[in-house]
């Protein structure tokens, strides 16, 4: 059998991500939300605080731990058992994640906006999500000059897991950050090459769910996104991911049961 899949849903608790803010920016909408994706089958939930989308600009410590902790806890409360993610870059956020339940750190800027979080992992014994990123939010996309997308994305991301190691982090799974200080073009090269970043037995995550180069590509509204972000996802599966964080959950457990009936 090829390698398992893994649905991670994505539960942005916030005002003002590119897809959902707003949407579940209140906490008991936001469990809720959380104990309806558990039933459907996701795998993992990947609970944020602050939207990371081109352009935005961040939140303090204190705003991302208020809107996010709640929200982890009440669905604990609901579910013991489940696997929470907790979508932050900052140290202090990953430690109340971590010691309110979440299993796993998704830093989209892959430690180098806080380098204490790497101390924070290690010491809760979590796993980590280490993407690639060309710099800030409100820049990242000035930064797309690559030689080769592939090889400079890879050797980063490889580079980064030898320093998250040594700091003490066991488990890591890598996200090549689509959409993430990357042109469309560029974006589609990552995803054709996805099994390259899979060499040493790594684990690969990939978040693609209804991003801006769809919408250059197909020329589609946001909403109008889900198809050709689930054709792409099933894409990637054949590729080698372990992980696809996504949107639309019923579109991702449709994915999640062909893939294993064709690996039985």
């Amino acid at each position: 059998m090829q390698n398992s899949l893994k649905i991670v849903a994505i539960l942005n608790v916030t005002p003002d991500s590119f897809s959902d803010g707003g949407k579940y920016y209140d906490t008991e909408d936001a469990v809720g939300c959380g104990i309806q994706m558990l039933e459907k089958g996701v795998d993992i939930i990947d609970v944020g605080g602050e939207s990371t989308r081109p352009g935005s600009t961040g939140v303090d410590v204190d705003e991302e731990i208020r809107r996010t902790i709640p929200v982890i806890k009440g669905i604990l409360k609901n579910n013991p058992d489940a696997v929470i993610s907790i979508d932050t870059t900052k140290s202090m956020v990953a430690d109340e994640a971590l010691k309110s339940g979440a299993k796993i750190v998704n830093d989209v800027s892959g430690g180098l906006f806080d380098p204490e979080i790497w101390k924070v992992v290690a010491q809760h014994g979590a796993k980590y999500i280490l993407m690639h990123t060309s710099g800030t939010p409100d820049m990242m996309q000035s930064k797309t000059d690559y030689v080769d997308v592939v090889v400079e994305v890879k050797n980063y991301l490889f580079k980064r897991v030898e320093l998250a190691s040594q700091a003490g982090v066991k488990e890591i799974i890598l996200d090549p950050g689509i959409g993430f200080g990357k042109t469309a073009a560029q974006n589609i090269s990552l995803i054709k090459h996805i099994g390259e970043f899979s060499e040493n037995d790594n684990e690969v995550m990939i978040g693609l769910s209804r991003k801006s180069f769809l919408g250059k590509l197909f020329n589609l509204d946001v909403e109008e996104r889900d198809f050709h972000t689930a054709l792409f996802e099933f894409y990637a599966a054949i590729g080698g991911v372990s992980y696809i964080r996504t949107h639309n959950i019923n579109n991702a457990m449709a994915i999640k049961k062909v893939w294993n009936t064709l690996n039985v």
